[in-house]
């Protein structure tokens, strides 16, 4: 009975590798998605699920953590891929962090305790190895998200089809600048209902967008996928 109070011998070493990874995954969505993206579904649900995957595969691991191999890795993410944990489309932009999440979390447990046995010879993961690891993934997500500037955009159903012709293309820009109060960038024409005087546009530009309310527009996949 006494022994369901006992904990492995590595078990503080785990809950430091999970604390760390918990503060790094908390630093990438809060600092770097969450002030882009501004939604905080998604918010709360990175920051679950990288806590759950972490606890998950560790306890998967088990008692034969030293034999870890890299096909139980490849193994859980055979399963997430067959998952599909939502029901709308998620965005491309958090499917990414999606993954970085559900990948350091998996580093983070799968990395066995360092230690130095009696012949001197290294054994595990040192924990600044994972800290090196975080460090470069953010300041690779840095990088693009500061110096790779994705221009915002939105559906448009649009009723004014005369002024889609390519020689009104400027007259186009400028009724939907006083139209949506943005500084447009581009414009692409998607399909065309002349019976209702209708056309769907891709409108980029200059500006935030609330991805959350711009992706309620449901329109048939005809009608877009080439915009």
């Amino acid at each position: 009975m006494k022994d369901l109070f006992l904990f492995s011998a590595d078990f503080g070493d785990t809950l430091v590798r999970f604390f760390v990874c918990l503060i790094v995954n908390w630093m990438i969505v809060h600092f770097l998605y969450f002030k882009k993206g501004k939604r905080r579904d998604f918010y709360f649900t990175f920051m679950i699920i990288s806590v759950a995957i972490f606890f998950l595969v560790y306890l998967m691991m088990g008692m034969d953590r030293g034999k870890a191999t890299m096909g139980v890795g490849l193994g859980l993410f055979g399963i997430f891929s067959i998952m599909r944990y939502r029901t709308d489309t998620m965005p491309v932009r958090e499917m990414t962090y999606l993954f970085v999440v559900v990948c350091l979390s998996v580093i983070h447990a799968m990395s066995d305790s360092f230690d130095i046995d009696a012949k001197g010879r290294v054994t595990g993961t040192p924990l600044m190895e994972l800290v090196v690891v975080d460090i470069i993934t953010i300041v690779v997500i840095i990088f693009f998200e500061r110096f790779l500037k994705v221009n915002s955009s939105k559906l448009v159903q649009y009723d004014r089809i005369d002024l889609i012709k390519k020689e009104r293309r400027q007259e186009l820009i400028a009724d939907l600048e006083e139209r949506l109060g943005v500084k447009v960038i581009n414009v692409k024409v998607g399909a065309v209902d002349f019976l209702r005087d209708m056309a769907v546009l891709r409108v980029y530009y200059d500006g935030k967008v609330d991805r959350e309310i711009d992706e309620k527009l449901k329109l048939r996949t005809s009608d877009y996928e080439n915009v």
